[in-house]
């Protein structure tokens, strides 16, 4: 919806609204919101469309979409039944001076068309699974008496029906269900989508492509973690020429526009992985088949080819539809083991790509060097999730950078820069400095914990101060994360502003069409403009600026989904410790002050009702109580631990 609103606020032939948007523009024009100049439907300049959020005194802030301007506020009575999250239009109020005013005056989308609820047989109630608060469901008495205790449901919030029985709340395989289903995610792909990925093969045949490079004499490799089973990239590096070969799924070969498989695509945006499976974005026939870099079969690549002079600049830069074949499927740890001189039970093909990969790590860390001169590396570890066959979990395991993530991923940054290159607008990865405000808030928090600022002429030379001062304390994993709180989100953007955190002018996603929609919209750009195809390229950029900010979006439902799975699997673990006491380290002391569990399970939000503790205090706290359903864990604090100590 809000994709198509942008398009409105810009202006849109009728011929070009899509078939299941004309019913809300007849209604907009009776309401006379919408305009008609000649042959463009354009939203009257009266109104401002935006999303709404509310105060806890239930006055509205309207956050305006498609200019830029200050949000709107909305006394209670001019909401006129609009809640939090709502997509609104608002006509302003011209009344004295003060903040601008403005009413709600039509709601185009509800914030959220679905919730998810259970059923306390014992009062006839469904509660909503978020915060517990009753949820008006229309359902007959009969049907009612045949629901267990605890059945999960989904339920559509404007007719007030149940959609979909999901399970019942203490089995731990409701999980996933109610964390797809909170975001309306679903794994299951159409029947269209699926006849479309079937009718594909298992294996390409290269005599069908010889307008293609053929790239199969060159030794790529992949390396990935160890369970996956989608390959979006393979690297190799001829030294000879220094130069670098990033070989990327060539998707958009496989998923052509508008087609079923693409428009599940578009509304999924990204895959979901979850600790014991992955909800893709493509089909499995594709994502884990005809369009995964496997191990010794061929593949269509689109290969960005990089080479590098004596300084590692890049003297040449090109983009190659082309045909690989990779010699080796790597985990992250055997090549860290490479990288740290353990040769053990090594073949005639190891041996033959480790002839280029050791003098590539070299060059890397060295680009890495370079590239921390005006961006950033934060260390934040990944917790993964360890679960038994019942779903329950077992054990957390910290994931940390390795030798071989950074070797990959400076390869992955240099194609993406080399190809932010080739457009000044399209679909660009941005990151904006961080608001002054929320600077000055960093700076208070950090006093509170000993370390204080030096006078300073550029961010990037204050924060390399505080994580040296962290560094000094021994918090900077935990400071890492404030300084990581205190940016805005990284998202897409049609016009360039550039990447704070990776200190770039210019950044791009390039490298993961495969599990990303928006890599798969830059294949697309940059086809359309080495192959001088003006139509396709400007089909493409009428609508690229909606589609950023709705890709920007479906990226943080993915990763929602991600953290409130994780977040229920914390909690049923807890449920069975409650009364045991484990170590944490308090990550936000104000209001309800929250830890984060430091011990044999790591990662948990601990909630620590009027408990008296400062910031990255480590404390020894007990479980006391735990909400299945809202995922909340309370315990109390029974030790300050001694750091001296």
């Amino acid at each position: 919806m809000k994709e198509f609103i942008l398009k409105l606020l810009r202006g849109i032939e009728k011929k070009d609204i899509p078939r299941e948007y004309l019913a809300l523009v007849d209604d907009l024009l009776r309401h006379k919101i919408i305009k008609i100049d000649g042959k463009i439907y354009k939203i009257s300049s009266k109104y401002r469309v935006g999303k709404i959020d509310i105060a806890r005194n239930g006055t509205g802030f309207l956050e305006v979409f498609g200019i830029k301007a200050k949000d709107l506020l909305i006394e209670p009575e001019h909401l006129n039944g609009a809640t939090r999250g709502d997509l609104v239009v608002a006509k302003r109020i011209f009344k004295g001076g003060g903040r601008p005013k403005a009413k709600v005056v039509y709601i185009l989308e509800k914030a959220f068309r679905f919730s998810v609820a259970y059923f306390d047989k014992d009062n006839g109630i469904f509660f909503n699974i978020k915060n517990e608060v009753p949820l008006a469901v229309k359902a007959s008495k009969k049907s009612l008496r045949d629901l267990p205790d605890g059945t999960v449901v989904k339920v559509d919030n404007e007719a007030q029906i149940i959609v979909e029985v999901l399970g019942i709340l203490d089995d731990p395989s409701v999980d996933e269900k109610i964390s797809l289903a909170l975001y309306n995610k679903h794994e299951e792909f159409s029947k269209e989508a699926e006849l479309e990925a079937s009718a594909y093969p298992d294996e390409i045949y290269v005599d069908l492509y010889p307008q293609r490079v053929d790239l199969t004499h060159l030794p790529f490799c992949t390396i990935d973690p160890v369970t996956a089973k989608d390959h979006d990239d393979a690297i190799y590096f001829d030294k000879e020429s220094n130069t670098l070969y990033v070989a990327i799924a060539d998707v958009s070969e496989y998923v052509p526009p508008m087609g079923p498989i693409d428009k599940e695509a578009k509304e999924r945006g990204f895959s979901i992985y979850l600790p014991h499976k992955s909800i893709p974005m493509l089909p499995r026939k594709l994502s884990e088949g005809i369009c995964s870099l496997k191990e010794n079969v061929e593949r269509l690549a689109f290969v960005s080819k990089i080479t590098l002079d004596k300084n590692l600049q890049p003297l040449k830069e090109e983009l190659i539809e082309g045909i690989i074949k990779s010699r080796r499927k790597y985990s992250y740890d055997r090549v860290d083991e490479f990288l740290a001189g353990r040769f053990e039970n090594i073949d005639d093909t190891d041996k033959k790509l480790l002839e280029w990969m050791l003098p590539l790590y070299e060059i890397t860390k060295k680009l890495r060097k370079e590239r921390l001169q005006k961006g950033f590396e934060f260390s934040n570890p990944e917790i993964r999730l360890v679960l038994d066959k019942n779903g329950e979990l077992v054990k957390t395991e910290i994931e940390r950078e390795t030798p071989s993530h950074a070797l990959i991923e400076d390869c992955m940054l240099l194609a993406n820069k080399a190809t932010a290159k080739m457009f000044d607008y399209g679909i660009f990865r941005t990151h904006e400095e961080p608001a002054g405000e929320k600077i000055e808030e960093l700076l208070n928090e950090l006093a509170n914990v000993g370390i204080f600022t030096k006078e300073y002429n550029t961010l990037h030379e204050l924060f390399l101060h505080i994580q040296n001062e962290a560094e000094r304390l021994g918090i900077k994993e935990h400071v890492d994360k404030l300084l990581i709180r205190t940016q805005k989100q990284a998202g897409y953007t049609a016009e360039n502003i550039g990447h704070f955190g990776l200190g770039f002018e210019k950044y791009t996603h390039f490298t993961s069409p495969i599990r990303r929609y928006s890599d798969l919209t830059l294949h697309r750009l940059l086809k359309a403009i080495i192959k001088n195809n003006k139509k396709q390229l400007d089909f493409i950029l009428k609508n690229i600026e909606p589609l950023a900010v709705r890709i920007s979006e479906l990226e943080r439902e993915a990763a929602k989904v991600e953290w409130d799975f994780m977040d229920r699997k914390f909690a049923r673990w807890a449920a069975k410790n409650i009364g045991k006491r484990f170590k944490a380290i308090v990550t936000d002391p104000e209001s309800t002050p929250i830890a984060q569990l430091d011990d044999e399970i790591k990662g948990a939000r601990i909630f620590l009702p009027r408990a008296e503790v400062e910031l990255f205090d480590k404390v020894v706290i007990e479980i006391i109580d735990v909400n299945i359903a809202t995922t909340k864990i309370y315990a109390k604090v029974v030790e300050k631990i001694d750091v001296q100590s």
